[in-house]
């Protein structure tokens, strides 16, 4: 058996009942990584050891948690005790933290275990994992083509079958862009519906940790273990978590579905266009009723985004000085140490992202910049809380176009287009999930966006459950289909 392609569901029943032994699967993902990831680069640290004397432990047990033998990979903004946490930056490329994250407390309270920490854009800015200080990692699908980002090594981590989950986080859409752009699930939680205690910031109104998978069920079973109230989080929300995997299959109810104006997708990639009217058909085919919905505010969705988060940035990122922590370049007076050691150990799109943050915050652009961006981030919610009092479930593409090439998006601006349709749900904290639905003429993978009311998690999964099973995507890379089994075993 190739334990790889077993789906994270099956492979935690299997280790469970006792019909198989976790050590034996983390040997196989070990083999598999090691044969695999010299061409995707999905990880910046492994774990190897440590996750096999973990197996063991939990082979011994005779009362296994909910994800016992789960394989999970960790994206390198969420710290990990005794693990190497670089952010993908030269200026944490030494540290070690000395404690868990929140939500790699309750995985491994429930026997998951850890393979290795993953490549991301540096301090989570960007969408295609090139601006890594590292190295880029490669879409799976195409290794010439980018996976993504922020969370690109996660998302080729589980993609790749190097990992059957991986933890991402999304500021604007850097859970569900990679998600898209390598055929698997991705979750943006609710704001607070996950802790964000040990998640490195980068805009604390904004990021939130969220599970890439290859199912919807998977998805769902890593989120009910993940979500919930936390005391070291001010911002987690106390509202008790259902499980979330449970009765998938049952209908939600008479179901309204919000469909976009075509005022809202201008400048598609022609595929990308085309799948979501297939989309539509199919909606329509299952009888749901449709309702065509029309955001004035969208047009100003990504500029008030790339004003708040920068912003956010600025304040979060002057903790990385050379004092406390982190790289230090030694220089005679401490503003030249400063200086010296930022310069050092930032890359250019952080460097980037500071300025303009710093830009709108400063004295006599406060109210011109970061002022009238709230003011239309709470215009943006209020038109998506509207839409809610119509339809149970918004619907878009996640991305404007496929996975992109290697180097292709040199202009920052082209990049940044890539949050057009996943910012929105971040400035309104609504949940967004990103699931596979189809491919395009050269083989590349498409998403599709599910919006939902705050909290409505549990519906939403119930929804995008009945949705994967229409719509019945298939690896093509691996014979498998998204519940990790062969084609043939349908």
């Amino acid at each position: 058996m190739n334990y790889p392609e077993l789906g994270l569901r099956e492979a935690v029943d299997l280790v469970r009942q006792g019909q198989l032994k976790a050590a034996e699967i983390v040997e196989s993902y070990i083999s598999h990584i090691e044969s695999t990831d010299g061409k995707i680069r999905a990880f910046l640290t492994t774990t190897f050891d440590r996750a096999l004397a973990r197996a063991r432990e939990i082979d011994g047990k005779k009362e296994k948690g909910r994800l016992a033998g789960a394989v999970v990979a960790v994206k390198d903004n969420i710290v990990t005790r005794g693990i190497r946490t670089t952010c993908g930056s030269r200026i944490l490329e030494n540290f070690v933290p000395p404690y868990d994250a929140t939500v790699v407390e309750r995985l491994e309270a429930e026997d998951a275990i850890i393979i290795g920490k993953t490549n991301l854009d540096e301090f989570a800015m960007g969408s295609s994992t090139e601006n890594s200080a590292f190295f880029p990692t490669r879409n799976p699908w195409d290794p010439e083509r980018v996976p993504g980002g922020s969370s690109g090594g996660s998302a080729a981590a589980v993609a790749a079958l190097e990992a059957m989950a991986a933890l991402g986080s999304d500021t604007g859409g850097s859970v569900r862009q990679p998600a898209a752009f390598c055929g698997i699930v991705g979750l943006k939680p609710t704001y607070g519906r996950v802790s964000r205690y040990g998640l490195v910031a980068f805009a604390s109104s904004l990021d939130q940790i969220g599970p890439l998978t290859r199912s919807v069920e998977d998805c769902a079973l890593i989120t009910s273990v993940m979500a919930g109230f936390d005391a070291r989080d001010s911002t987690c929300a106390e509202i008790p978590v259902p499980d979330y995997s449970a009765d998938l299959r049952e209908i939600p109810g008479r179901i309204k579905v919000g469909l976009l104006g075509e005022t809202s997708l201008k400048g598609l990639h022609p595929e990308v266009a085309a799948s979501y009217l297939r989309i539509q058909e199919m909606l329509a085919g299952l009888g749901l009723e449709i309702v065509h919905l029309d955001f004035p505010s969208w047009e100003v969705a990504l500029p008030c985004y790339y004003i708040i988060a920068p912003s956010e940035a600025s304040s979060n990122l002057a903790r990385y000085d050379g004092v406390r922590y982190g790289l230090r370049i030694e220089a005679g007076e401490l503003a030249d140490m400063y200086v010296k050691t930022r310069t050092a150990g930032f890359g250019s799109e952080v460097k980037r992202r500071i300025l303009l943050g710093t830009f709108a915050l400063s004295s006599g652009y406060y109210d011109a910049y970061y002022v009238k961006a709230s003011r239309a981030r709470r215009a943006i919610a209020g038109e998506l809380k509207a839409a809610f009092d119509r339809v149970d479930f918004i619907l878009t593409p996640t991305t404007p176009e496929p996975a992109f090439r290697l180097g292709e998006k040199q202009d920052p601006l082209a990049m940044y287009l890539q949050d057009y349709f996943t910012v929105g749900a971040s400035l309104a904290g609504i949940p967004g999930l990103s699931i596979p639905c189809g491919l395009t003429t050269d083989g590349l993978p498409l998403g599709l966006q599910i919006l939902s009311p705050h909290f409505s998690e549990a519906r939403l999964f119930k929804f995008a459950f009945l949705l994967e099973n229409n719509i019945k995507f298939k690896n093509n890379m691996y014979g498998i289909n998204n519940r990790g089994r062969r084609k043939n075993e349908n």
